[in-house]
């Protein structure tokens, strides 16, 4: 779509990513708001179309929230806050009731889950000690998307634009606006290469995680942590960065290393073997396979550091073939390709970055610490997930925390003035760059140490390797930033350094093992449960 400044001079609501957050929110908004909906590539680069688990959510009438909230809080090694896991919980079943609404598809059964007909199937996870996880075969997140885009493209109120990045926030107290809180951002247009000034009454970050700032990740390209590099720069906290979860099942393949294996194999009894066979997991923990997600992948990546193996395996082979293809098809069809027949032979894995904890910190209707700007889903901090995410409770959080923002906002639009009279991007004095390797090159330095030295396993001497070599690139990249013209790789570089950063100095601030954040120097739990909370310099200058 072709368009310039002068079309994007109203806009009610910017949400900056299109994921299962985003297009929540667009909807909930679109019948009293003119929302305008950016994407850095197309809607199906990000996260939520490649998410094959499902939506943790209590429907099974032998199950209930206590448990559901339980289960959380125990995979969350002490950190969760209580009252936003009860918030969360609680509103599980409005988000599904609204998903199938929009059109979603769950999978359901013959004969039900309780010997009922027309129940929808319920899958186990990692920490689950129900069945409670609904999904959509092992393409849940397609599922999702392809019922909410078909709503977003049909709402005259939505204006979807892709091929988009966003830049920077426009925050008013720096440029002196009457209005001091978020007033939009400034986005560059990827097919043209303008830069445009886009107010907006409220504006909200929705750009997912930052996995891809490590070098072996099950994240599509787009996740380098954009929402929350800009937050930090806009003068926002952000909280708990050092837990990245580290899925552990990633398929290790030459020819595809960033294809997940879900987690719902393991809720059917796939069993995780070394290369001779042997199982290793009733070692490491009493759920074995179905132990939380933090313990599975520092198990395997042990195994592999103890045999010198190249990964392990994950062998679903004693379920029958009709009930594979029915549950999994989508992992089915793709190891086939590789040769894989996940009916007769086991499926190599290997723990990959998948999802991050912390991000920009939010209250219950998704604010961040700047008027007006908002961050959902992934990007934010909300308090659910704790030191360790479980299974299937992300894609929840997008619902509930999206509806929550939306009922906000909604509140305050008519009372809510937008600014237009905005600075223009000033590019005068810059010029184009001939030296674009050097972004490919730090790209690629950043994730490699990232993995070496702030992994599954850390220590002080590693943490400080990675502290030293980011603040040189840091200073590397903001050279290269102020001398040429912004281009989407050099944007999320700069992005995945500030990112890496923030990683980087909450992992060396806990001194303890907890969660997704293991360290040798650490190895105890300390006596009491803190976040660790990162304040910008700029954080009164922007409120």
């Amino acid at each position: 779509m072709s368009f310039s400044n002068a079309s994007f001079d109203f806009n009610d609501v910017l949400i900056i990513g299109g994921g299962a957050a985003g297009m929540s929110l667009a909807l909930r908004l679109a019948d009293q708001a003119k929302v305008t909906l950016l994407t850095k590539s197309s809607l199906k680069q990000g996260s939520t179309y490649y998410a094959q688990g499902g939506i943790a959510a209590v429907l099974d009438p032998e199950d209930d929230l206590v448990s559901h909230v339980e289960d959380t809080l125990a995979a969350g090694a002490g950190l969760c806050h209580r009252d936003i896991v009860e918030y969360t919980v609680s509103r599980a079943r409005e988000a599904i009731d609204w998903l199938i609404a929009q059109g979603v598809r769950f999978t359901q059964e013959q004969t039900g889950h309780n010997g009922v007909p027309g129940n929808y199937h319920l899958t186990q996870e990692g920490g689950h000690r129900h069945r409670r996880v609904i999904h959509s075969a092992d393409a849940t997140g397609k599922a999702v998307f392809e019922s909410l885009a078909a709503q977003i493209s049909a709402h005259p109120n939505i204006r979807c634009i892709s091929d988009c990045v966003a830049i920077d926030l426009l925050i008013g107290a720096k440029l002196g606006q009457r209005r001091r809180g978020c007033l939009g951002a400034y986005v560059l247009n990827e097919d043209s290469g303008q830069v445009l000034t886009l107010p907006a009454r409220f504006t909200v970050l929705a750009t997912g995680g930052a996995s891809k700032v490590y070098l072996y990740s099950s994240n599509p390209e787009s996740a380098s942590g954009d929402g929350i590099a800009m937050a930090w720069r806009a003068g926002c906290r952000v909280a708990n960065m050092e837990f990245n979860q580290f899925h552990p099942t990633c398929l290790y393949h030459t020819q595809d290393r960033a294809f997940l294996i879900s987690e719902a194999l393991r809720g059917e009894g796939a069993l995780l073997r070394l290369p001779d066979g042997t199982r290793f997991m009733p070692n490491y923990h009493p759920q074995a396979e179905l132990a939380p997600r933090d313990i599975v992948a520092r198990a395997i990546d042990a195994e592999m550091k103890k045999t010198g193996c190249d990964c392990v395996y994950l062998d679903i082979t004693h379920q029958s073939r009709d009930f594979i293809l029915e549950h999994f098809p989508t992992i089915h069809a793709r190891c086939l390709k590789l040769g894989i027949d996940i009916c007769t032979q086991p499926i190599p894995v290997v723990p990959a970055a998948h999802y991050s904890c912390g991000g920009v910190m939010v209250n219950k209707n998704g604010q961040t610490d700047i008027e007006g700007l908002y961050a959902i889903g992934e990007t934010s901090f909300t308090g659910l997930h704790g030191a360790n995410r479980m299974a299937s409770n992300s894609l929840l959080e997008c619902f509930v925390f999206a509806f929550a923002a939306a009922e906000h906002i909604s509140t305050q639009l008519a009372a809510t003035e937008l600014s237009t009279a905005l600075p223009r991007w000033d590019d005068s004095q810059v010029r184009d760059s001939d030296e674009d390797v050097v972004i490919a090159h730090n790209w690629d330095e950043i994730r490699r140490f990232m993995w070496d030295y702030v992994g599954i396993v850390r220590t002080n001497k590693r943490l400080q390797r990675a502290r030293n070599r980011i603040n040189l690139l840091q200073k590397e990249i903001q050279e290269y930033y102020s001398n040429y013209r912004v281009t989407a790789p050099l944007l999320e570089l700069r992005n995945l350094a500030v990112v890496a950063q923030l990683i980087i100095e909450s992992a060396i601030t806990r001194k303890e093992s907890r969660g997704l954040h293991y360290s040798l120097d650490y190895p105890e739990l300390a006596p009491s449960a803190e976040d660790t909370v990162l304040i910008p310099p700029n954080f009164l200058a922007a409120k």
